[in-house]
């Protein structure tokens, strides 16, 4: 079992805020995703989609600000469960929760914090009858380990970020890559774009459009797409493949913990924004875009300062025998859980004195 302070179900930009600021006051936190990796959507949906409302930042490509944070909330070494859904939590005698994934990873905390932006992402599926069949083998709606595809033929359907990005990434790990995408214009970054252009002229990513895939075959495992050109089914033709990843994005939603007893409004967790957005189960707080109350904002930076205020509530409910001073890190500096410490200028600490 994975023994922590503060559990984090979200691993988006305000659940990773959130570490730094536990770290502050030497609180230990671990963090649950069910995506493969850190960012939330910054990361899988739109990684070089720029933001301009991050402070001191007049721009900022998305995937940029997660690996900042990233940086950040290093010294405090947080630990994470990535790939695996938050199922179920139960509340025991002492207050504390064990929460426990779709994988059957169990997990102790304190303290929870929903910080799951808009929900735990589901893959959008192609309309494709059969599809259930295949997944897991053979079709897969999110890259989690890239080595799998080694030597491999891929299949790759969309047009987004995503589809473009893990397109070319693949081109260097899978013997044949093939992208399938229903127009001929595409939604990414316009260097994506150019970068698979690229490499269809180098012959290393077979590029297909506009198409579909409508239908897909195999025994036990898949074995082959077909795949309709033009909206035409006179130009239907199969193509051989070990591997099928449809990426058509993610829809939200707030899946299990909408059954944990918490107070729902419009899809939504309502929370006390008076004083620590904590839910209407003591210990469980939800910060960022998941929560609501009267005038909130879905806004990282909103999601930043929700994530201040909830652990300095959490600080005291783990430590209720203890009172935390606050001191700037302008004049503290920050130190990490290894003893490594960021000093504050002396010049700064001179001026405040």
């Amino acid at each position: 079992m994975i023994t922590t302070d503060i559990l984090i179900i979200g691993a988006g930009p305000t659940g990773l805020f959130t570490v730094f600021e536990a770290g502050l006051l030497k609180l230990k936190c671990h963090i649950i995703d069910a995506l493969p990796q850190p960012g939330g959507q910054l990361a899988e949906l739109y990684p070089k989609k720029p933001i301009y409302d991050i402070p001191g930042y007049p721009e900022v490509l998305a995937g940029e600000l997660v690996d900042n944070l990233m940086d950040q909330i290093k010294p405090f070494e947080p630990g994470f469960t990535l790939g695996e859904r938050a199922e179920n939590i139960e509340k025991l005698e002492d207050g504390s929760f064990i929460v426990t994934t779709n994988e059957g990873t169990k997990h102790h905390a304190k303290v929870v914090a929903i910080a799951g932006g808009l929900g735990s992402f589901e893959p959008r599926k192609p309309p494709i009858k059969n599809i259930s069949k295949f997944e897991n083998k053979g079709v897969s709606y999110m890259v989690k380990n890239p080595e799998s595809y080694r030597n491999k033929d891929v299949v790759i359907a969309g047009g987004g970020d995503s589809a473009l990005d893990w397109s070319i990434f693949l081109a260097d790990v899978a013997s044949n890559v093939t992208l399938v995408h229903r127009r001929n214009e595409f939604r990414g970054a316009l260097e994506s774009v150019d970068k698979v252009k690229e490499l269809k002229d180098a012959g290393k990513i077979k590029l297909i459009t506009p198409a579909e895939i409508v239908d897909i075959h195999g025994n036990g495992h898949l074995d082959s797409v077909l795949i309709r050109k033009n909206n035409n089914p006179d130009e239907d033709f199969e193509l051989h493949t070990d591997h099928f990843i449809p990426l058509f994005g993610l829809s939200p939603k707030l899946g299990p913990i909408a059954d944990w007893g918490l107070e729902i409004e419009k899809n939504a967790i309502k929370v006390d924004n008076t004083l620590d957005y904590q839910t209407n189960i003591p210990g469980i707080y939800a910060i960022g875009d998941v929560n609501t109350y009267p005038g909130k904002l879905k806004l990282i930076l909103c999601g930043f300062h929700e994530a201040t205020l909830m652990c300095q509530s959490a600080y005291q409910r783990i430590h209720p025998d203890k009172r935390y001073v606050m001191k700037y890190t302008t004049v503290g500096g920050v130190t990490g859980f290894d003893g490594s410490k960021k000093e504050a200028p002396k010049a700064v600490v001179k001026a405040i004195d």
